[in-house]
């Protein structure tokens, strides 16, 4: 059963629910298409092929060779624009189990990562800030490791799509809402 579902410029977040009992919790953050990506990359493409062409009828004994690295510099060109993009970023949320991330290539290859449920110390919205850029980040901090771990790798969802997650994440981890669980603990 699809929940909630909200969109911006850049990304689209949809909430699911699985199972008889809803005991699966699915969060999807999906990359919408732009067409002038694509637009450029193919004006790109039909550039290089062109230029190969234009040469073609100028040097005429090197015409074949000239043509043939014009066509594979535009498939590479398409490959290296399209071939390893994220599609989306999947949080799957599973209160006995664990959290399950998952990484949806455009390539049709996807990474998964399971973190066990009581490994989980909770999870964390960051503000990230550097010279340039500030955005927002859900990472969780896990027992026995120094470093917090990314909920979502490759993608930078805006806060209001953050928000169901880590609530879900704190449901599921059993940390109340804006609490701090060194302070809960003592």
């Amino acid at each position: 059963m699809t929940d909630f579902s909200m969109v911006n410029r850049r990304y689209g977040y949809l909430h699911e629910c699985k199972w008889p009992l809803e005991a699966i919790d699915m969060h999807h953050v999906v990359v919408r298409k732009s067409n002038a990506k694509g637009f450029i990359v193919c004006l790109s493409a039909l550039i290089a092929v062109a230029n190969a062409a234009s040469y073609l009828f100028l040097v005429k004994d090197k015409s074949f060779t000239i043509l043939l690295w014009g066509f594979l510099l535009s498939v590479l060109l398409v490959k290296v624009m399209f071939w390893n993009h994220v599609m989306k970023e999947s949080v799957v949320v599973m209160p006995t189990f664990g959290v399950q991330l998952e990484t949806h290539y455009v390539s049709g290859r996807i990474v998964h990562r399971f973190i066990p449920i009581g490994k989980i110390l909770k999870p964390v919205l960051l503000e990230c800030v550097s010279p340039v850029t500030c955005y927002w980040s859900l990472s969780l901090l896990l027992h026995g490791e120094a470093e917090l771990t990314l909920v979502f790798k490759e993608l930078r969802p805006p806060v209001k799509m953050l928000i169901p997650i880590w609530k879900a994440l704190c449901d599921a981890s059993g940390i109340k809402e804006g609490s701090d669980s060194w302070k809960d603990a003592n």
